[in-house]
């Protein structure tokens, strides 16, 4: 009898051993694969004939978002969003032309204007074979996404908005002296505009708005200016500066698009920015009745302050998009 209990008893020793064996290495293949998709990937690609870094994360085979950035920033800017998203999602994230580690080709070779910037984008597109993708648009994002959307509506599953604008409404009067070069460009007022690229100016589109400054992470701004302060960099961005009436003219296009399509549509907007106003929010749902607008006390750079609020909206948002 005893002989017998003992053999029972270290069966069930080895067969508890067992299990715990096999439920560890579950874990362990289950947060490796975690790790994986939380990799991010430093790349870069030619698109347009330029050399554009992009970071990239998530699963090859899995829906797609793409991040498009603004002025003066990068795809830095998505440093702490990407990981939030690659678990599920495979997320690109591109420099455009003349920001952050892209190519920032002379002006005499490359022409810095929107339409310019989205045959970069679209070459992009093309180079990646992404066939279906969400995007994410802010800020100069914008302008380029919508482009990108015009021209392949059947490719766009979903679109997010963050502080990017496509209203006349959601201008504010930050934009008086862009709109005074648009209406005479002149070397007076190209001139008047050079402080745009300031460490000032760049620290003020940061910092504006913003509740609790020490949410704002140095690297940020400090980043952004470096690039800022390469040779010809002042003279690319007043050419963009000066190229963005294009986008005010193509606003009623956008919005026919807007009405056409009716994409999934997600507005998520630091309600204190001091160049999009809420109002550019709002209108969205003019053209777009579905579309969910979501505003957060903060400013230009919703990210730096809101990243988990805002990527859990689009975590909620990207669930119901079709793939």
């Amino acid at each position: 009898m005893k002989k017998n209990k003992l053999a029972t008893i270290l069966m069930l020793a080895g067969l508890f051993t067992n299990l715990t064996i096999m439920g560890q290495s579950k874990i362990t293949k289950k947060n490796e694969g975690e790790d994986s998709s939380a990799q991010v990937h430093y790349r870069k690609v030619i698109a347009n004939g330029q050399n554009i870094f992009y970071r990239e994360a998530g699963a090859a085979g899995a829906p797609t978002i793409l991040l498009l950035h603004g002025y003066p920033t990068s795809s830095h800017m998505f440093r702490e969003l990407i990981p939030m998203l690659s678990g599920k999602y495979r997320v690109l994230a591109p420099d455009l032309p003349g920001f952050g580690y892209s190519d920032a080709p002379d002006r005499e070779k490359f022409k810095y204007t929107f339409d310019n910037l989205t045959k970069t984008m679209q070459s992009f597109v093309d180079k990646l074979g992404l066939k279906r993708f969400a995007i994410y648009v802010f800020d100069y994002g914008a302008p380029t996404g919508f482009r990108l959307a015009l021209a392949n509506p059947e490719k766009i599953t979903g679109i997010i908005s963050q502080n990017g604008n496509a209203y006349v409404e959601g201008l504010s009067n930050g934009w008086n002296p862009m709109q005074k070069y648009w209406e005479h460009d002149t070397k007076e007022n190209r001139d008047a505009l050079r402080t745009f690229v300031t460490a000032e100016q760049t620290r003020f589109q940061y910092f504006t708005g913003v509740e609790d400054t020490t949410m704002i992470a140095p690297e940020s701004y400090t980043l952004d200016q470096h690039f800022l302060n390469r040779p010809e960099s002042a003279e690319i961005q007043l050419d963009l500066l000066n190229d963005y009436k294009t986008n005010v003219a193509l606003y009623p296009k956008f919005q026919e698009y807007f009405r056409t399509y009716k994409p999934k549509f997600l507005a998520v907007w630091g309600n204190r920015d001091p160049f999009f106003l809420p109002a550019g929010a709002e209108a969205y749902k003019r053209d777009m009745p579905d579309a969910i607008v979501k505003f957060y006390n903060t400013g230009h750079f919703a990210l730096e302050t809101h990243v988990k609020e805002i990527g859990n909206e689009i975590l909620n948002f990207l669930t119901a998009l079709p793939q």
